[in-house]
């Protein structure tokens, strides 16, 4: 049991390390040694848990990132009948300031697809699942916020999930150029206009 806990502990740290410095310097410019001398463990003792840098990556895709987007963009849908609500408080909670919620939160995501796509097609497929994850939990939100009343029959769930998404991942280009409070605070009240512009006529804000 102690080894077996031993283990887990080991592998946590290697996946936490590995996603800050995977996030920091990209899957392709950060070496493995980078992250093993941070924690003082060898080589041997990550080639125990992982066979390569891509095993190692895929596992943290699969085990951090998709688990912690889908408790801060995913879960949340589901939290009110308002689904537009709903998006824009956990879009709110996603761009909050802050580097540990940058490597936490979703941008993340991005940058690995901008970086690995035709490149590393299996880690690709994994990055792409998580996405689709949110886009379609979020076209479902949408569709049954028509059949309550809080979006206009005529609007176009598909269209609309893929504007949200790609303007969410956009903004990590402007909170690198722009201050971050204020990026957010522009793109929120833009979203939030549009967002006014899907409802019912007689229910708009």
């Amino acid at each position: 049991m102690e080894k077996h806990l031993k283990s887990k502990v080991t592998i946590n740290r290697l996946c936490y390390k590995g996603l800050d410095v995977f996030a920091q310097k990209g899957y392709h410019n950060t070496n493995l040694n980078d992250i093993l001398r941070e924690l003082c463990l060898s080589k041997g003792a990550f080639y125990h848990h992982f066979k390569s840098k891509e095993d190692f990556f895929v596992y943290i895709v699969q085990n951090l990132v998709a688990q912690k987007i889908y408790a801060l963009l995913v879960e949340p849908l589901s939290a009110q009948e308002d689904p537009l609500s709903a998006i824009m408080e956990s879009l709110d909670k996603a761009l909050e300031p802050g580097k540990s919620n940058e490597l936490i939160y979703g941008f993340m995501l991005g940058d690995f697809l901008t970086e690995l796509d035709g490149k590393q097609e299996q880690i690709s497929a994994y990055l792409k699942d998580i996405l689709q994850m949110w886009e379609v939990n979020m076209i479902g939100m949408l569709k049954t916020g028509k059949l309550d009343g809080h979006i206009a029959r005529h609007i176009d769930c598909e269209g609309v999930a893929a504007y949200i998404i790609s303007s969410y991942l956009g903004m990590r280009t402007m909170k690198m150029n722009h201050n971050p409070k204020q990026a957010k605070y522009q793109y929120l009240q833009q979203l939030r206009h549009y967002f006014n512009s899907l409802r019912p006529t007689a229910v708009r804000a």
